[in-house]
């Protein structure tokens, strides 16, 4: 009984701060910390800018229809190295779409930062030099994955199974338009 007594005390108490903390304007003190403000356009997790691309780890990843493991899978990737683009994040999940806007929630885990590219233009030319009247030093097919070496505004340097040259970003999906890589 000394518990009960002890127990509805306690929530006495707290009611009346509350009250006094809504009529003083002043902030209930409590043990938890204030939420953190998000910026629209920056991660609240990593603040990493939003949207932002990454690419597939492994060879397969499951989108969920939430973050977390309780929530349905809708979606897997199978292909590693994949382009996706984080579009929000949770704790530990990241919101990610493909190039076709398929996708859902999936652990940062299986996330690399490794910068990659998919062709969206069937048999895309990569050149010798970031320039329409350069060397054609290869051919890509749509749907070719690669890794990104480095971007300028309009080209991205990119290593299409093992063929190095420039792309124009019209060509590939993985880059925000005018975004430069190092």
């Amino acid at each position: 009984m000394k518990r009960m007594v002890s127990v509805l005390a306690v929530l006495g108490a707290l009611s009346g701060a509350m009250a006094l903390a809504q009529e003083t304007d002043t902030p209930l003190k409590t043990d938890k910390p204030p939420e953190k403000q998000c910026q629209p356009d920056v991660g609240c997790v990593t603040n990493l800018p939003l949207p932002r691309f990454v690419s597939l780890k492994g060879s397969e990843g499951n989108a969920r229809r939430g973050p977390g493991l309780t929530h349905r899978i809708d979606w897997v990737f199978t292909r590693a190295g994949m382009p996706l683009k984080i579009t929000a994040e949770y704790e530990n999940w990241r919101r990610v779409e493909d190039s076709e806007g398929a996708g859902g929630w999936v652990h940062y885990s299986l996330l690399s930062g490794v910068r990659s590219v998919l062709v969206t233009l069937d048999m895309a030319e990569l050149h010798d030099e970031p320039a329409d009247t350069a060397r054609v030093v290869a051919q890509a097919e749509l749907g070719v994955v690669g890794r990104i070496l480095e971007c300028q505004p309009d080209w991205c340097r990119v290593s299409l199974e093992g063929t190095r040259g420039w792309i124009r970003t019209s060509a590939i999906w993985g880059v925000k338009e005018g975004e430069i890589v190092e």
